[in-house]
């Protein structure tokens, strides 16, 4: 049976929760449009105060996992994964509840109005009341519910969250906001009975609540030890990100709001506080834990560069897709890509752990579009240099090339660093050994006749020469007949004839197996017969126009249950899944291959490196 009072009335809302603010919002408008000014001002200040909320927890989300500021910084070094984001993917539902009591508030006492804009005794008053009423009160109440019923009931739902978030501070039961609204709500009271009441005391107050709120669940030390040694006394006066998470994990100490003053008089505080504190804080300067494999990816298109945890983390959580709320944020993303165009270096984006290995995702600041321009391309190369460069000397076992990265014409499919840099210790891994293993094994066995475009491409190369072998017929479209002579002579003599150049698309209209290695229009797809499955390794991928034919997805690979703190997607791809070239590199490590992984593929290693990525738990996506 379920607690009273431990769910949300709206929990089963889902985004039509947001509509409770809708007789604030109607309200503001009636006046607006109707009335000759806004009558009800209350009713904009408290949708004001709610958007400015959530922007201080959106501002504190962006900080805290923008990894390439503050990996150094952080507390905890495990990853938020997927659990425990959807646990908190509500935890905006006490500004609703707050915004509600607020408009009653407003209704009960009409007086609140007349308020002014600014009375300096009242913010004296305010941190009077707060220090006094407040911070004893949310103290007790706080150590009260970490006992027996309380805990298990309610205030467990805030612990289950073993990495601290800011959205980590909103998440909890409906009590306890009630709660934490007389905790936050008296100071304001007080002040306003005692006739030193403000709009910009209301407004500061709320938003320093929730700053700090989201200051102690950050799980980045942002305050330096070097303020508590010139001002001891402060650190009784304003707790750290260090000094709360300390709470998380062991939660018989540390109970204070903000003020670590109580805890000591409580005697419930931690005596390792400071000193945690200090040592992460002094840590920050030097380099932190190194990766043993790194994916070396880039930027897509602009709409795709907002899929990041520090944009937006629950939309960075599920596969992309265009949504219609990027669409204002497009002028702004077109201003970071010309800054980091004129201005910028390879940066980590996010990293999980895998049987103890830590695999980090390393971004080059550049789009698809770029890879394209002839005069870019030096500049491309220097980046992604730059970052093998930098993972050979921190000591990064593996370093895997994402799709373009690895373009052959941009640097033959990443020989050009391995000829350029003969003595490098990381290993390179263009991933593509293992992105053709995984397309092959999705064509059924039983499959007679496949036709390839791209098939001259390296990984169509690589498809061709291994299919033959299996004695299918491959239909191999390309105008080179010199590049498909090559291609053919490289297969033993009794299966060159399974490798047939066709130079239209017009070749394949019996045939219900195409695999696409190059991008095709839906008029090239008209020519495929009603049935067809059509394979993909081609960015982006094609458009699925026709309704009687079925697509697959890119290739890819799920990692293996054992992953921990993975929290956001891969591009499209499904919760932990990864591109092939990624897996590729993920096997590549876990096997402990010395070798790089570059230029040709070499066909012989189809199969080794499909039972190696089978072998370590990785599992394939997709299947007819």
């Amino acid at each position: 049976m379920v607690a009273p009072l431990s769910a949300w009335p709206w929990e089963n809302f889902g985004v039509f929760k947001y509509l409770l603010y809708g007789p604030l919002a109607a309200k503001v408008l009636y006046s607006w449009i109707y009335e000759d000014s806004i009558k009800d001002l209350w009713c904009l200040h408290i949708l004001v105060i709610c958007a400015l909320r959530g922007l201080i927890h959106q501002l504190w989300n962006s900080y805290s996992t923008t990894l390439f500021l503050t990996r150094n910084r952080r507390i905890k070094q495990e990853g938020v994964d997927f659990k425990q984001i959807d646990r908190e993917w509500d935890w905006d539902n006490f500004l609703i509840l707050h915004a509600l009591l607020a408009y009653m508030a407003c209704l009960i006492f009409p007086s609140l109005d007349d308020l002014p804009l600014w009375k300096p005794k009242g913010f004296i008053t305010l941190l009077f009341l707060h220090v006094t009423v407040s911070e004893p009160l949310y103290y007790w109440a706080h150590r009260y519910f970490h006992e027996g019923y309380l805990f298990t009931h309610y205030h467990s739902l805030h612990h289950s969250s073993s990495v601290t978030h800011p959205y980590t501070a909103g998440h909890a039961t409906f009590l306890e906001h009630l709660i934490l609204c007389v905790v936050i709500g008296i100071p304001m009271a007080g002040s306003i009975m005692m006739g030193y009441g403000s709009t910009s005391m209301v407004y500061g107050y709320v938003s320093a609540f929730d700053f700090l709120r989201c200051l102690g669940h950050s799980n980045v030390e942002v305050v330096t030890h070097e303020v508590f040694n010139k001002l001891p006394f402060l650190k009784y006066f304003l707790y750290t990100p260090t000094y709360h998470s300390l709470h998380h994990t062991e939660m018989g100490t540390n109970f204070c709001l903000f003020m670590p003053l109580f805890d000591a008089m409580g005697n419930t505080l931690n005596r390792n506080s400071w000193h945690l504190h200090k040592k992460i804080s002094s840590d920050s300067a030097k380099n932190g834990r190194v990766p043993d494999f790194v994916f070396l990816a880039h930027g897509v298109d602009l709409t795709s560069s907002m899929h990041a945890p520090f944009v937006f983390r629950s939309f960075a959580s599920v596969p992309f897709s265009t949504r219609i709320f990027l669409l204002p944020l497009l002028p702004v993303t077109f201003l970071v890509m010309l800054i980091m165009w004129t201005w910028s270096k390879t940066f980590l984006i996010s990293f999980y752990n895998l049987r103890g290995h830590l695999h980090q995702t390393w971004v080059v600041p550049r789009f698809g579009f770029q890879y394209f321009l002839p005069f870019a391309m030096e500049g491309i190369n220097k980046r992604i240099e730059e970052a093998i460069l930098r993972a050979d000397r921190i000591g990064v076992k593996v370093i895997s090339l994402a799709a373009l990265n690895k373009n052959e014409a941009l640097n033959g499919g990443g020989t050009l660093f391995v000829e350029k840099h003969p003595d490098l210790k990381v290993r390179v891994v263009h991933g593509n050994t293992l992105t053709a293993a995984v397309i092959l094994n999705e064509i059924p066995k039983d499959v007679e006749e496949v036709f390839l475009t791209g098939a001259t491409s390296k990984l169509g190369r690589a498809i061709a020469l291994y299919l033959c072998r299996r004695r299918v017929r491959v239909l191999m479209l390309t105008l080179s007949t010199e590049r498909f002579q090559k291609i053919q002579r490289e297969a033993p003599a009794d299966c060159q004839n399974y490798l047939v150049q066709v130079t239209k698309y017009q070749a394949a209209q019996n045939c219900k197996t195409w695999i696409v290695g190059k991008w095709i229009t839906p008029r090239q797809q008209s020519w495929a017969p009603s049935g067809t499955h059509f394979h993909q390794f081609v960015v982006p991928p094609i458009l699925a126009f026709r309704r009687d034919c079925t697509y697959g997805d890119l290739a890819a690979m799920r990692l293996p249950d054992d992953v921990e703190g993975l929290g956001s997607c891969e591009y499209t791809m499904e919760r932990g899944v990864v591109h092939a070239c990624h897996a590729g590199g993920v096997v590549h490590q876990l096997e402990g291959w010395t070798h790089h992984e570059v230029g040709a593929i070499d066909v012989d290693r189809i199969d080794i490196v499909w039972k190696a990525a089978l072998k370590q738990g990785l599992r394939p996506v997709s299947s007819m």
